[in-house]
This record gives structure tokens, C-alpha cells and sequence, in this order.
């Protein structure tokens, strides 16, 4: 079975290299004059976006930490406050700064959700297939549920089983689909590697189709618990620390829920 058409469910991401018709650039003996084209290194814009994460690196700013205003940007780089704002917008909305009301811009943090609207967008409008996402989608998680059975916590396995239980006891798809999502983002933390969850955060949007989809295809009670026995399962292997098993049942998993949704 194919997944329905797909929702666009985060707003586009704004491009970090549009030009600016009102930019700016800085005239002999100091003054500002207006200009029309661009340089050779690429649109004002383009330039302004590059000037702000080289401040940031040259500076080894981290996550929080504030950046200077736009107008200390523009006034610097000889440009236009609003060449600044389309820069800072254009970074803001991949999430490479964070910028809230009433306050300077700070450093943002690692955000999985941008890769998500990218791969929700390449599936909606045909540049990808979902068999390739899950694909990509069942090797990375194979090699979480095996790192998380090595290097989870107390804390992370008890979070992994509690999703699973919790799946187990929804009164309804939505909540089971909710802590499903829960459960692999559990994982992919438990694994010790930020990068991995932040990827396996961006396959979230699909999986708020994918789900449902796949368990209206489960018509019986025995082959819904039969899905929620292997989530249990897998956390039961990663509690115990059971790597070569963690493996096999996220294996299996995917084997069924892939032929369910494809």
C-alpha cells in the first residue's frame, strides 16, 4: 500500500541566498550608497549570511550564546540594516540563530526538524520515494537500537520501555503514533550520538502519516500485538544490553512495517 499524498507539515524554509533589491554597499570617503547588482562572491544577502557564521566560528560561540545586532553587522560589512534582517531571517529559519521578540540573536541549536521539511518536500513533490526514505530511515536505526543497547543509562532504557508500555496502552492511533515517535527518538538519544537523533528526529513528519497508515493496514488484535510486543521486545534488548538482539528485532520491525505501508 502507498502512503497518501503528502502533507507539507512544517512551513517551507525561506532560501539563505536571495538577493536584496534595497542592499547597500559602502561609498568612498565612508558615506552608504544603494547598489543594484552583485559582486562576484555572490548576492549581499548570501555575503551577510556567511559573515554571521564566520563570527560565530571565529569566535567559538556555542549554543545560547547572544550575537551582536543587525545594525552592528550592517555597519561593519557596509550594508543596508534590511540586507541584515533578510540574513538573519533567512538563518533564523534554519535555525542556525534564534531570534525571539524583545531579545538579541543567540546561537541555535541543532534542529532535525529542518531536515524534516526538506525530506517531507522531496517525497511530496516526487524527488524521492518513501521506500528510499525508509530505507535510509531502517539503517540508521539499526545502528541506534545497537549503540543504545551499549551505551544507554538507566534513565535513557527506562525512557525506551516506558514509550513502548505506553504505546501498548494508547486508547487510540493518534496517541499510539505519538508514542511511537516517542520510542525511536528514545533510541536514537539512548545511542549517545546528538546527530542521530536529530536525523531520525527529521523522519518525524513522515511518521505522522506513516503510522496510522500502517496500523489501519493491521486489521486484527493479534497483528496490532504483535507490533506492540516487538517494541517492547526491542526495549527489553537495549535494557539488557543485548546488542546483537536489539539488531534482529529493529530488523524484523522494519520488515513488517515496510511491507505494511509500501
Amino acid at each position: 500500500m502507498r502512503l497518501p499524498e503528502q502533507r507539507q507539515l512544517h512551513a517551507r524554509v525561506r532560501a539563505a541566498v536571495r538577493g536584496a533589491p534595497d542592499a547597500a554597499a559602502r561609498a568612498p570617503g565612508g558615506g552608504v550608497k544603494t547598489v543594484d547588482r552583485l559582486d562576484e562572491s555572490g548576492s549581499l544577502v548570501e555575503r551577510a549570511v556567511r559573515r554571521v557564521r564566520d563570527h560565530i566560528r571565529e569566535r567559538d560561540l556555542k549554543v545560547g550564546d547572544t550575537l551582536p545586532g543587525e545594525g552592528q553587522f550592517a555597519t561593519e560589512m557596509g550594508v543596508s540594516r534590511a540586507v541584515m534582517r533578510e540574513a538573519f531571517g533567512a538563518l533564523a529559519a534554519l535555525r542556525l540563530i534564534d531570534v525571539a521578540n524583545g531579545r538579541r540573536a543567540r546561537v541555535g541549536a541543532i534542529d532535525g526538524s529542518v531536515m524534516g521539511t526538506s525530506i517531507d518536500h522531496a517525497v511530496a513533490t516526487a524527488q524521492v520515494s518513501v521506500a528510499e526514505v525508509w530505507d535510509v530511515r531502517r539503517t540508521l536505526e539499526l545502528r541506534t537500537a545497537e549503540l543504545a543497547a551499549r551505551n544507554r543509562s538507566d534513565a535513557s532504557a527506562a525512557m525506551i520501555r516506558t514509550a513502548a508500555q505506553a504505546m501498548a496502552t494508547a486508547a487510540n492511533i493518534a496517541d499510539v503514533t505519538r508514542h511511537d515517535i516517542v520510542f525511536h527518538q528514545a533510541i536514537a538519544r539512548a545511542s549517545g550520538n546528538a546527530l542521530f537523533l536529530q536525523i531520525v528526529r527529521s523522519f518525524e513528519p513522515m511518521m505522522t502519516i506513516a503510522v496510522p497508515v500502517a496500523w489501519e493496514t493491521r486489521q486484527t488484535a493479534d497483528a496490532r500485538a504483535i507490533v506492540l510486543k516487538r517494541h517492547e521486545d526491542i526495549a527489553l534488548a537495549i535494557a539488557d544490553r543485548d546488542t546483537a538482539a536489539a539488531v534482529t528485532l529493529m530488523d524484523a520491525h522494519f520488515d513488517q512495517s515496510i511491507g505494511a505501508i509500501l
